[in-house]
């Protein structure tokens, strides 16, 4: 049951911040919450009737999709299926790059320009409009709610992406303050640093947390290995994302802070994809995205193979993401989730397609298979592996007095059996790993396109 002071916010406090931002984040909420409980076929036919609409829209107001629809004689008027925009190209970020300003609505509202943190390469510039703002704050604001919290609780937020981190401003932090929301840096986990965040969780007791898995886990561990209690606070809730949730991450987290994990899914270019529900289903947004997974030559694979995700986001009018390509591989689920709501699901989100590692005979694996020779090992404290050829890659390790100098040997031998006879295995010890450019920890990169086999 929420407080006085959650019900205040979220009964009107937020609400009227939204209302003053010309955002319909409040009536969005209340449809989604009753579309999660359609049948298939009544979610089926209200995003094939929003689909249609966006294309139409599409072809009569963005330069870019009046050519693209020319060029392939397609007509929007004849849609009759979400199959359908299998007869549309993918669109990539090369794409949105070469034609930012024809991806414009001419009668485009609200229009603010974002961009990707760049965590695998350039950053994305791209724009959004309030309708999509509306949705995706919604979306969220839906799958809080599933956790029994709800905006105005208590809620750490462990960021780093210099686009929230620099906007905290004194009307920033005065709206903070009135929603009990506190944001922390996660750009620095130095052991000084996660001490400080310990102590202000402790202080603060939040009832929920939102942030990177690798944050939270990295101050779970410290918090163990310290005898720093956290799950005494009363915590109900971790929501986890921008990241691959593993699963020795979530078991830390759960039982250091006494709390479920619920996992999160999406971006700021492709939107809130999918939120994991407390009987532990990954329920895609069906309602405002539609799902596709690919593979290597854009065809579409089956629900239960591996692709990757493609998303149609519809309340994108003002700047359409039309069979967008993510980056991120994830499987497509057949099944229902237990929970009752008839959202589809996602069965396994696997990760970036540059968080796989091609072997030097071509093999495509998951970088689990070389993570598991690294992150048990004792005396390990962080490490970070970075495939820069087929001929070369690189591991990463911070290192404390447990670690045995024979285990460099180890992993060298291990990861050769692995990427290939002749491969150049590099191990450096280093003092500390920096996030990327987006605040984000990534075990895992690799500069081999997994797609094909070849450098990227």
């Amino acid at each position: 049951m929420s407080g006085v002071y959650t019900r205040l916010v979220s009964g009107l406090l937020f609400p009227l911040q939204e209302r003053l931002k010309g955002h319909s984040t409040v009536a969005v909420r209340r449809a989604l919450e009753a579309s999660q409980w359609w049948s298939t076929a009544q979610l089926a036919e209200y995003r094939l009737e929003r689909l249609r609409a966006l294309l139409l829209h599409a072809g009569r107001q963005v330069p870019y999709y009046q050519r693209l629809f020319a060029d392939h004689g397609f007509d929007p008027a004849t849609v009759t299926d979400v199959a359908d925009l299998q007869s549309l190209p993918l669109l990539g970020k090369a794409d949105i790059r070469a034609h930012l300003d024809g991806l414009k609505a001419r009668d485009a509202r609200g229009l603010a320009r974002f961009n990707t943190g760049g965590s695998s390469g350039e950053p994305l510039i791209f724009y959004i409009g309030t309708e999509r703002v509306s949705h995706d704050v919604a979306a969220k604001w839906r799958a809080t709610r599933w956790w029994d919290v709800d905006i105005g609780d208590r809620e750490i937020v462990m960021w780093g992406s210099p686009i929230e981190l620099g906007a905290q401003d004194r009307l920033r932090r005065l709206r903070d303050g009135l929603m009990r929301t506190r944001l922390l840096a996660a750009f620095e986990m130095s052991p000084e640093k996660v001490a400080g965040f310990i102590d202000q969780i402790r202080r603060f007791r939040p009832r929920m947390l939102f942030g990177y898995p690798s944050a939270f886990a990295h101050i779970a561990r410290q918090a163990e290995a310290d005898g720093s209690r956290l799950d005494d606070l009363g915590i109900r809730v971790a929501f986890v994302t921008s990241e691959r949730l593993y699963p020795d991450q979530r078991q830390l987290i759960e039982r250091v802070f006494g709390c479920p994990v619920a996992n999160g899914y999406g971006g700021r270019d492709a939107g809130f994809i999918a939120h994991e529900c407390p009987a532990g289903g990954m329920h895609i947004t069906a309602e405002d995205i539609i799902v596709e997974t690919v593979d290597a030559n854009g065809a579409p694979v089956p629900p239960g193979t591996a692709g990757e995700v493609v998303v149609t986001h519809l309340a994108t009018r003002d700047f359409p993401f039309i069979r967008y390509r993510t980056g991120d591989v994830a499987v497509l689920g057949s099944a229902a989730c237990s929970c009752g709501r008839g959202l589809p699901l996602l069965e396994e989100i696997q990760g970036r397609t540059t968080d796989f590692i091609v072997a030097r005979d071509g093999t495509v694996m998951h970088g689990l298979a070389l993570i598991y020779e690294v992150r048990d090992r004792p005396g390990v404290q962080a490490f970070k592996i970075v495939q820069e050829s087929l001929d070369l890659t690189r591991v990463l390790l911070v290192t404390d007095a447990g670690f045995d100098p024979a285990a460099i040997g180890q992993i060298r031998a291990a990861f050769g059996q692995r990427l290939g006879e002749g491969v150049e295995i590099r191990v450096e010890q280093v003092d500390s790993i920096p996030p990327e450019r987006s605040g984000k920890y990534r075990y895992v990169v690799s500069q081999v396109d997994s797609q094909q086999g070849r450098n990227v």
